[in-house]
């Protein structure tokens, strides 16, 4: 542990969402301390779907392929109907687009995604320090005083601003006095990760999808050791999480007294939450992930939310800390506790339709692809488009070649900790000056798009230019390159002097 006044940011808590903005400040050169009550990493697959969104984040952050590697595409489910089983996908999936490159029903453990991501960490010289416990803090208007206890005794630690990524349970939240509305869904459940002898490992296997208190779901971890991940429904009082009353619980759901956990790899009894913090920030201190939202498990949206919270937060922290107006940092909860709110409500929704009517399909909405900021004090107003993309969208894909004859992406061109300012066949039309921070393109320049896909997505027309956020959102639309200009001054990317 390093000595205090070391570090830009502290972030308590080293799951998914404090890993992500570890990455991107890492990658920004922000110091910070990573800290981790906890023994160890988690060992269990709890948030084990990545959404297409996500995946987009983590090919920007550089871990996608290693986490495809890692885990799968999710298999066919097999529903044990009175008539019989049945295999069938829950619904078509889409095929990827030139502007959607991702579509992959992702699954990969939770203890897997964290590895990856600590991997990547480690890449840039960074580790969680575990059994770090935040016991106390005071904050001022230069920064935050944080008292760790370690093995070694307590220490204390000073940064600019303290992150607490650190669970439903925060105590960074709790100690900051955030109020945490919301209520217990009333809905307990079983998540455990084990061996079961008499399945094949090939299917996701489900009991009782129109009968809720006798379902059961049994679905392969990719990457594991043939483990399982059961869910069901928690009886009441205490429960049994070992092989055999796991067993007991796996044969009454399924009525199949043949099959049997032999392994307990890990296993957790839970109540459905549904909670939003009525504040992600206050002064410096700030919260991300479960910290600041809780939501039921249907959709697969709690963990892809959290890690979009934490890149939407990494790239505002970094920007003010290199001396961007503070106001840019507040637009971190203006925008992500409106969309945590709006997802919230749609994982309620799908609750009480697998509760009600035991229905489990998934549409576009949890993919995550349509969520944007278009009413965003960082998109640019007064811009009405009636094609393409408008301020606060998420950037779309799109194959180009370079000038040089080779093929490249969009998403290659924005990857990193960037701005980029893309214009359309600028003609003799005066083209910004360079900025510390901002990559140029033009198409009909440096880059050509031979196949039409860049129009198609932006709808851009001649001489007009779209700048996009170091996240992947559309910030403008202009044809006016001093509007562009303005904008940049205002969230502190500069020309060089």
């Amino acid at each position: 542990m390093a000595h205090a006044n070391d570090f830009d940011v502290i972030i308590c808590g080293s799951g998914p969402a404090g890993l992500t903005l570890a990455i991107d400040l890492a990658r920004r050169n922000v110091s910070f301390a990573l800290i981790d009550k906890a023994p160890h990493p988690f060992i269990g697959s709890r948030g084990k779907g990545i959404q297409a969104r996500t995946e987009e984040v983590y090919e920007d952050l550089g871990v996608i392929d290693k986490l495809v590697a890692t885990g799968g595409i999710y298999p066919i489910p097999r529903n044990y109907m009175p008539e019989g089983p049945v295999d069938k996908p829950d619904g078509p999936r889409p095929e990827p687009t030139p502007s959607e490159p991702y579509q992959i029903p992702l699954l990969v453990p939770q203890n897997l995604t964290e590895r990856r991501l600590r991997e990547r960490l480690a890449e840039f010289g960074h580790a969680p320090e575990y059994n770090c416990e935040l016991v106390g803090f005071e904050q001022d208007a230069d920064g935050v005083t944080a008292r760790i206890a370690t093995p070694h005794g307590e220490q204390v630690l000073r940064a600019a601003y303290l992150v607490g990524a650190d669970g439903g349970s925060s105590f960074v939240r709790r100690a900051a006095g955030i109020e945490f509305p919301g209520k217990s869904l009333d809905v307990r459940s079983i998540v455990a990760d084990v061996k079961v002898d008499g399945l094949s490992w090939e299917y996701w296997h489900r009991w009782g999808m129109g009968a809720p208190k006798q379902a059961l779901s049994l679905c392969p971890l990719y990457g594991s050791d043939r483990l399982f991940q059961l869910m069901a429904m928690a009886p009441d009082g205490d429960v049994d999480l070992s092989a055999e009353g796991l067993t007991a619980v796996v044969r009454k759901c399924s009525g199949r007294d043949d099959l049997v956990v032999t392994e307990v790899a890990w296993a957790s009894v839970y109540t459905m939450q549904a909670r939003l913090a009525e504040a992600f920030q206050r002064g410096r201190v700030l919260l991300t992930g479960d910290a600041a939202h809780c939501h039921p498990p249907t959709g697969a949206q709690g963990l892809n939310t959290s890690i979009q919270d934490a890149y939407n937060l990494g790239w505002k922290l970094a920007a003010v800390l290199d001396g961007a107006p503070e106001s840019l940092l507040a637009t971190y909860e203006e925008e992500r506790r409106p969309i945590a709110e709006g997802v919230l409500r749609m994982t309620k929704q799908l609750l009480d339709a697998a509760k009600n009517r035991g229905e489990s399909r998934r549409g576009r909405e949890v993919s995550q692809l349509d969520l944007g900021y278009r009413d965003s004090s960082l998109s640019l107003a007064g811009t009405e488009r009636d094609k393409g993309v408008s301020p606060g969208d998420r950037a779309p894909d799109a194959p180009v070649t370079g000038a040089g004859g080779l093929p490249t992406r969009l998403f290659r061109l924005f990857q990193g900790t960037h701005w980029t300012l893309v214009g359309y066949e600028p003609g003799g039309s005066r083209i910004p000056e360079p900025r510390k921070g901002l990559h140029i393109h033009v198409v009909g320049g440096d880059i050509l798009d031979t196949g039409g896909h860049f129009q198609n997505a932006y709808g851009l027309s001649p001489q007009e230019w779209v700048l996009v956020r170091p996240d992947g959102y559309v910030a403008a639309v202009s044809h006016d390159p001093g509007l562009i200009e303005a904008y940049l001054d205002g969230v502190g990317v500069n020309p060089v002097r």
